[in-house]
């Protein structure tokens, strides 16, 4: 997460969206910067609803808008999947190694998610929250010039950004029939993400 306190901006960090390289970019010119752990880095709206928002509220007397990145959401998971095969993944509980992309996108559409498959969702970490808070400002994750002006406009920033966390390169292929299954389970994803301009 990187808050731009004049700017009344909050960078929310989706995972797998390459908020890492923005946030390696953007360090220097942001008021907060939350790097580590996972867990606050990677803060949900209604995380930071319940715990960031209260601090900026009660302290500045200041509200802040949210922005955040959302990749399409099968690119999102293959994103996921490549990542868990990282060499020093191996051996570890959540490789996917020995697990196609169809069986990992199975597994992920479980209710009761397998470890390797259990990476959250993008639906769910942006979801407003019932007093309202909310994202403010989408952007889709494959539309990164429109980012980028938003990002430089709004900050007064020239941006030089470098390739963080990056996942192994690989070519996957979901069958069409799981994929199907995907898109209608996971129907209100799809619709958010067609959603953004």
């Amino acid at each position: 997460m990187i808050v731009f306190f004049k700017e009344r901006l909050a960078f929310l960090s989706v995972p797998k969206t390459g908020t890492t390289a923005y946030e390696k970019a953007l360090a220097p010119r942001a008021d907060m910067v939350i790097s580590d752990p996972p867990m606050l880095k990677h803060a949900p709206v209604y995380r930071y609803n319940r715990f960031i928002r209260p601090m900026f509220l009660k302290v500045c007397d200041a509200e802040l808008e949210l922005m955040a990145v959302m990749r399409e959401p099968i690119s999102w998971l293959g994103s996921w999947y490549r990542y868990r095969r990282r060499p020093f993944m191996e051996g570890k509980p959540n490789n996917t190694f020995d697990v196609s992309f169809d069986e990992f996108v199975l597994a992920y559409m479980k209710g009761n998610k397998p470890g390797f498959a259990d990476v959250g969702s993008q639906l769910k970490f942006m979801e407003t929250q019932p007093n309202g808070t909310g994202i403010t400002h989408h952007f889709r994750y494959e539309d990164q010039p429109r980012l980028q002006q938003f990002l430089q406009d709004r900050l007064e920033v020239e941006l030089a950004l470098s390739r963080e966390n990056v996942s192994p390169e690989m070519d996957l292929e979901l069958s069409s029939n799981v994929e199907k299954r995907f898109r209608r389970k996971f129907a209100d994803e799809f619709a958010l993400y067609d959603s953004i301009p």
